[in-house]
């Protein structure tokens, strides 16, 4: 645990806190100790209130709507697994001995759940500000590139505008399956095209699963996104 803090770059007064924030709910249910459930439930809201307190503050000529826009697209699923990734954070994941075999370890809904947890952690264990300070210092580039348009694009239009070019074109999306409890579901999303499946994805809604879905369409027909 001692060289995870020195990657993160926080020590921890209560190291309980960190145990528990990388304690996935299959390892806690094998091994009878608790999970990060409640730590991500918490720490959803503190990102959420720390990223709309920054843009707020440093986007002061933008509206309510793009502000909307901009902090829905820095906290989804697929934003917080890449910040995940400059930590190394899913390699410190506690997973039970199934979710390990089938992929947990690089699911984007399980890294994510597992950094919001990781930052409520550490908001209970150094405080608000703490907390605020770690979150944008690892993701004020996020922040810079998302403002600029230059990440996480409306997939969904993009993938309709690239299929309307050629001689298919009817989208749909459906619900494969809805896990969870009410606070914390994950959706999974197929993307059909013309009837035909051709990707699925995840997300704690179903909006954010279907752009998911529509992201891996993308790669798939080759465009660059």
């Amino acid at each position: 645990m001692k060289e995870f803090e020195q990657k993160i770059g926080y020590t921890f007064k209560n190291t309980e806190l960190l145990e528990t924030a990388l304690t996935h709910s299959s390892y806690a249910n094998e091994n009878r100790t608790k999970s990060n459930e409640r730590l991500e439930f918490l720490g959803d809201s503190v990102l959420s209130i720390i990223i709309s307190d920054y843009i707020f503050r440093h986007l002061t000529d933008v509206n309510e709507g793009w502000l909307s826009k901009y902090r829905a697209t820095l906290v989804c699923e697929q934003s917080l697994d890449e910040i995940a990734k400059k930590i190394e954070l899913s390699s410190m994941i506690r997973l039970g001995k199934g979710e390990e075999m089938t992929g947990g370890r690089k699911r984007a809904s399980i890294v994510s759940d597992a950094f919001e947890a990781l930052l409520a952690a550490i908001y209970l264990d150094g405080g608000m500000e703490t907390a605020r300070k770690w979150v944008i210092d690892l993701m004020e580039d996020t922040i810079k590139d998302v403002v600029v348009g230059h990440r996480y694009a409306d997939y969904k239009t993009m993938l309709q505008e690239a299929l309307q070019k050629g001689t298919v074109g009817k989208v749909t999306y459906r619900t494969v399956s809805e896990e969870g409890l009410d606070h914390n579901k994950t959706f999974e999303v197929e993307v059909l095209v013309d009837g035909i499946p051709k990707a699925k994805g995840t997300g704690h809604n179903k909006k954010e699963a279907e752009q998911n879905a529509a992201h891996k369409a993308l790669k798939l027909i080759g465009k660059q996104v």
